[in-house]
């Protein structure tokens, strides 16, 4: 039983040892222009529970949804978040401004929303061919998602809504892994899909030569592309997750462990031009004001940022 549990813990112990030596040699760092730039700071401290996500609408004011069923938002000149819509949910994610009024929110389990002021929360799509909404994937439900991130195949999709129809159909099927964040281009052009555990972002072409194709735009990430913001200038904020977990104490007891895990990216934010260029970087690398950055919202010289580990936006 004894010599049993010894190969057990070697046969443990030579797969974490290579696994680490993949990550350490593979994934190959980049070699951007570094910047001095002032350290990220917290807006307004008003306990925002796992806000994902942010977006401004044309009146500059600030939306973030929270994971305890509220919409709130910043106005300017305003120095508090304040409880704008309610509904309840506790699984509220990605937000964005909708093209005429009021902003567009995604619940993991229940579908789109569309949310005004005048009418509250409405649902824009909960069914598709007559099965649930939940997760966009063909083969894993939302209860099995790590089986989606362990087998890291194509099962992913993109859908797309036509709010004069109201209509909804399946725009990309089985060609994005674990597909998670999805941006336009600047001119509409092309969408960029960041697949999180293939550590890149794919691009599909809607106009043009290439129409109808897809290709990848940046890959060998320094982590895992989370969400994925358009710029102003037409580049992309892509949030990286960070690469923690408050299982690995461990590593604090030996010099090798720490150099291993010193090995790991830490960067939180990285800006990507439209040729799949990484041209600026922004980290917090002792995590001393925010971690697990989700999302990057650029806005008058500023750089919002939705998280799942604090209660505040940085």
């Amino acid at each position: 039983m004894a010599s049993n549990l010894i190969r057990v813990s070697s046969s443990l112990v030579l797969v974490v040892l290579v696994a680490l030596t993949v990550q350490i040699f593979y994934f190959s760092p980049i070699d951007p222009v570094l910047l001095d730039i002032k350290p990220a700071s917290l807006t307004i401290d008003n306990k925002l529970r796992e806000s994902e996500d942010v977006c401004v609408d044309k009146e500059g004011t600030l939306y973030t949804a929270t994971r305890d069923g509220w919409i709130k938002r910043l106005r300017r000149n305003k120095g508090n978040w304040e409880n704008w819509k309610h509904m309840d949910s506790d699984t509220l994610i990605g937000i964005t401004t909708a093209k005429e009024v009021g902003i567009i929110v995604c619940d993991v389990t229940k579908g789109l929303f569309k949310v005004t002021e005048k009418d509250g929360f409405s649902v824009l799509i909960s069914q598709l061919n007559g099965c649930q909404l939940s997760v966009l994937n063909t083969k894993f439900d939302m209860q099995n998602w790590y089986l989606d991130v362990l087998e890291a195949s194509s099962h992913g999709q993109v859908l797309k809504y036509n709010p004069t129809s109201n209509e909804t159909v399946i725009f990309l099927n089985n060609v994005v892994a674990f597909a998670n964040g999805v941006a336009l281009s600047k001119d509409e052009d092309y969408l960029v899909a960041c697949e999180i555990w293939k550590y890149r972002c794919i691009r599909h072409w809607l106009k043009g030569a290439n129409k109808g194709i897809t290709d990848v735009l940046i890959e060998n990430l320094p982590g895992a592309p989370d969400n994925i913001n358009l710029a102003p200038d037409g580049s992309f904020w892509i949030p990286l997750i960070l690469l923690t977990s408050k299982g690995l104490e461990f590593v604090h007891k030996y010099k090798t462990t720490k150099h291993l895990v010193d090995s790991f990216p830490r960067l939180i934010v990285v800006n990507v031009a439209t040729d799949g260029k990484i041209i600026r970087e922004f980290d917090d690398a002792d995590w001393k004001v925010i971690t697990f950055v989700t999302s990057a919202l650029e806005f008058e010289d500023h750089l919002y940022l939705g998280n799942l580990n604090c209660n505040f936006l940085g």
